[in-house]
């Protein structure tokens, strides 16, 4: 297994939420939609132009910008 930002994942990949390294409001932010380390997670689809992504998390399906995407260390195998 090996960490990968959540950003460079690829559609249909899944893996685990590892570490979100942002503070502040952002991370705050993040934390309370449910991007927590030890969290599974699935990259659902993307839209034409790569922003925003589609994850798939806890039964739902959630929408990130790239920017916020790129704080959240995701474990793939």
């Amino acid at each position: 297994m090996y960490r990968v930002n959540m950003r460079k994942m690829e559609d249909n990949q899944s893996g685990v939420i590892s570490a979100v390294r942002v503070g502040g409001e952002l991370g705050r932010r993040i934390r309370d939609m449910g991007l927590v380390p030890g969290t599974p997670v699935r990259i659902q689809g993307r839209a034409p132009l790569y922003d925003p992504v589609a994850l798939r998390i806890r039964g739902f399906t959630l929408t990130l910008r790239n920017s916020e995407a790129d704080h959240i260390e995701v474990e793939v195998a």
